[in-house]
């Protein structure tokens, strides 16, 4: 396939400078031009202006015109191509007022037929490809930011009406209504079920792409994970009258280290689906471990006695959107993400997943994971206990207090205390932050504090966040638990660096909530988790706060001013620049390494030389060169994420 050729346009009023030129340009082997001449100075500023060119070489002579004026009228029009300036003779005084009106580079036109000539022409494409390919960067970032920004919009949308209808679709099934209506509310409750299952395949598969999904590893009985799964997929294979069996004779480790949720979900996913592709039969899941490459791995067989895949489907269920339905399972549903986020999930794992089946014969899903080291843990055949009652629920714990509910939206308002008030502890309600703290303040006022807050993170008038650092303020010292559809990597720890003492997702688990009354018990003489009272320092310094990203300069911003920190922030070089000439009275900048318009190292430079007196601090997602941090005489290098800690020892440093 040929290059692209070189769109260049050539303003040159002398027709055989037009035609020497051209010859030059066919002889550089290195790229083919497309060549447009126009002779007109007022013709070229108007072709120029719509920016359809790679390159410009103009002459400054053009009749009774200036060169000059048509760079300068270019450039202010928008054309971001380079313009190499040419001359008939050497001029050093035309030479700098040529670059600095634009021109990426001056060359007299005796000198096109040197080497020079065709190194002008190579770096002044190299420079534009450098940029284009800048800009494009740019682009993407801010394409992954909105993306960011749009699917935790979306996670939030959808998973707050959810809450309010599993939550009390599941009150109504545990109430007397239940005995009128049992099976509509079934049909209510599974659906909505399906339903968020949907929105955290498309919300994982989302985190996935963006290399956003955090695997949480930790020391997990197997027995009781298993237990937990068959009890679980039990149901869905008794209702369709199949026989779902364990078998494994080999002795296998009682704890393995492992992200327990996103293992569960691998199992539950690959299980349904066998169970959803079976009609009749049984679906035999098989458990063992193997050395691989000198690591002990464990694997996993799922095999079903179902229809079996066709062999060129087989390779494309591992990817996003793809189903398995044909014309022999019409009721199959499903947006077509579980196996391609078990395959990514298991990768993340240090693992893998295979596939053998057959039509009419089955298939066989087998998945490995890295368990840990498991060289010196207890090993025991797994016996399975799944007699107890699988419909049993979790009875609420019993406390006493008060519990303060904050969230904009009544439905889970209402929902949320109404669990609360069922476990013993007296409820009340507030639609926003700022109500919040009108309501703690009285109760503090009145000797009857709130024991524990509820506390939603999204909401209109005062959010989540900005509402916990107010309390931490105020000394509220009792718990504050967040209540969130967010599930972006790093909410968790940003949320307990703010203040808060655990998070809650949307929608709101019965089990989770009534753990975390037990968790935070409104005993008068319990103690109250450290990170619900961090350690403040009180400043009155002022910081001048470099970040082009909203959400990591909303967030640094607020962890400041809970400091006591007077924080001013700037958005690019620009923007900063603008704020330290009116205003040069920060005690210390903190500049973040890359900016939409510039670099914080340049930015460092700047202030160097003409704000000596300012402190300048490096926030990166990586280690700057330790050299050039000690050439711009850097007083400190925060790395990011920024958290609390980081913020106090840099007050107090």
């Amino acid at each position: 396939m040929l290059d692209k050729a070189t769109r260049l346009l050539l303003v040159e009023d002398d027709e055989d400078d037009y035609i020497l030129t051209c010859d030059y340009l066919e002889q550089l082997s290195s790229h083919t031009f497309d060549i447009e001449w126009i002779s007109d100075p007022k013709q070229a500023v108007k072709v120029l202006s719509k920016n359809q060119h790679d390159i410009c070489l103009l002459d400054y002579r053009l009749g009774a015109s200036d060169g000059l004026a048509v760079l300068k009228q270019a450039v202010e029009n928008g054309f971001n191509g380079p313009i190499i300036m040419l001359t008939g003779q050497s001029n050093d005084a035309l030479d700098l007022a040529a670059l600095d009106a634009g021109a990426v580079d001056y060359l007299v036109k005796s000198e096109m037929s040197s080497s020079r000539f065709a190194r002008s022409i190579r770096y002044a494409l190299a420079r534009r490809d450098v940029e284009d390919e800048r800009l494009e960067r740019l682009k993407a970032e801010a394409e992954n930011r909105s993306k960011d920004r749009f699917l935790a919009h979306l996670s939030h949308e959808l998973r707050t009406p959810l809450s309010s209808i599993l939550g009390y679709t599941e009150l109504l099934m545990q109430s007397e209504f239940n005995n009128h209506a049992n099976n509509e509310l079934g049909v209510i409750y599974r659906n909505g079920k399906h339903l968020l299952s949907l929105l955290n395949d498309v919300l994982d598969l989302s985190k996935i792409a963006a290399d956003k999904l955090e695997l949480s590893c930790s020391d997990v009985n197997l027995d009781s994970l298993m237990a937990d799964v068959f009890t679980l997929m039990r149901v869905s294979a008794l209702d369709k009258g199949l026989s779902l069996r364990f078998e494994s004779l080999q002795p296998l480790p009682l704890v393995i280290s492992i992200d327990a949720t996103r293992f569960r979900q691998i199992l539950i996913n690959i299980i349904n689906n066998a169970i959803k592709f079976t009609e009749q039969g049984d679906i035999i899941v098989h458990a063992w471990t193997k050395v691989i490459d000198g690591r002990e791995m464990l694997f996993f067989s799922i095999k079903d006695s179902g229809m079996g895949i066709a062999p060129e489907k087989q390779a494309l269920i591992f990817k996003p959107f793809e189903q398995i339905a044909d014309v022999e399972s019409r009721s199959v549903g499903g947006a077509g993400l579980g196996l391609a986020i078990c395959s990514e999930l298991l990768s993340r794992m240090q693992g893998g997943i295979t596939l053998e089946s057959a039509i009419g014969h089955g298939s066989e899903f087998t998945i490995s994971v890295y368990p840990g080291n498991i060289q010196y843990v207890e090993r025991s055949v797994l016996k399975l206990d799944l007699t107890p009652n699988m419909q049993q629920k979790m009875a609420p714990c019993k406390v006493s207090g008060r519990v303060l509910v904050v969230d904009d939206l009544r439905d889970l308002r209402v929902l949320v205390g109404h669990m609360i008030s069922s476990a013993g502890a007296k409820v009340d309600y507030a639609e926003h932050g700022k109500q919040a703290l009108d309501k703690v303040t009285k109760a503090q006022q009145q000797g009857d504090p709130y024991d524990i807050i509820f506390l939603d993170i999204h909401m209109p008038v005062m959010g989540g966040k900005e509402t916990t650092i107010e309390l931490r303020k105020m000394g509220f010292k009792g718990a504050v638990i967040a209540l969130t559809a967010a599930t972006m990597k790093g909410i968790h720890s940003e949320l307990l660096a703010l203040g808060f003492n655990d998070v809650i997702g949307k929608p709101v688990d019965s089990s989770l909530l009534y753990q975390c009354l037990t968790n935070y018990s409104m005993a008068a003489n319990k103690p109250v988790d450290k990170l619900a009272q961090p350690a403040r320092v009180k400043s009155c310094a002022r910081f001048l706060l470099v970040e082009d990203d909203a959400d990591a300069a909303q967030i640094t911003q607020l962890l400041l001013e809970s400091l006591g920190v007077e924080t001013v922030v700037a958005t690019s070089y620009e923007h900063t620049l603008a704020i330290l000439k009116n205003d040069s009275q920060f005690d210390k900048v903190l500049l973040d390494m890359h900016l939409p318009d510039g670099s914080g190292l340049d930015l460092a430079r700047y202030t160097k030389q003409y704000y000596p007196d300012l402190k300048r601090v490096i926030v990166s997602g990586i280690q700057p060169d330790p050299k050039q941090i000690e050439l711009l005489e850097i007083e400190q290098v925060l790395l990011k994420p920024i958290n609390l800690a980081l913020l106090t020892q840099l007050i107090e440093g």
